[in-house]
């Protein structure tokens, strides 16, 4: 083998482990990683989460063991994906009060599980899928959120000028989560 091949060989490990190929260097599949999109389409900003999807399809092709689901406004119906995964990344817009546009990065431990106080037309329902699935003691061992503040919350379709011009950014944090988590080998039972 000459070194030219030796460094191929060691580049396609290289992408087996990081799950590129499919496969982690012992041979198993990476651990599963599930994004949902949450929101409202007909609430203009509250959408975005939807939004975005069809610009993470086209990012995450041919990432092995990933899931992408339009979550919309189903609330409960979410529990058996979120439970079903090891790893969850969610999309939603979030009225934190920062200026239209801001992206943010909620992680685990600060993703609420149940409150009374909302912060989007639909997250209740949410909420409390977050809440079963800890109480069932099936909650994913790595979350995160991420969101954009929205310009407007206004009965419409489609989003503002602002929010839509934050899709690739909001795209890109999914992204680099995605990478991120599949460069740093774990399992679920040892967080």
């Amino acid at each position: 083998m000459s070194s030219g091949s030796g460094e191929l060989a060691n580049a396609a490990l290289t992408d087996l482990w990081n799950g590129e190929i499919g496969l982690q260097g012992d041979g198993t599949q990476p651990e599963k990683i599930t994004v949902i999109g949450l929101g409202n389409t007909l609430y203009t900003d509250e959408g975005v989460g939807i939004h975005v999807l069809p610009l993470l399809e086209e990012i995450l092709a041919g990432t092995e063991n990933i899931e992408i689901i339009e979550g919309s406004t189903d609330g409960i119906r979410l529990l058996g994906p979120v439970e079903d995964t090891d790893q969850l990344i969610l999309l939603d817009s979030i009225n934190g009060g920062a200026p239209p546009g801001h992206l943010y990065t909620v992680e685990r431990e600060d993703i609420p599980a149940y409150c009374n106080v909302k912060m989007s037309v639909h997250q209740l329902g949410f909420q409390e899928v977050l809440f079963a699935a800890r109480i069932r003691e099936r909650l994913p061992a790595r979350m995160v959120l991420f969101g954009v503040q929205p310009a407007s919350l206004e009965f419409g379709i489609g989003l503002s000028d602002t929010v839509r011009g934050r899709l690739a950014g909001l795209a890109e944090l999914v992204n680099r989560q995605v990478r991120e988590w599949r460069s740093a080998p774990w399992t679920a039972g040892n967080l």
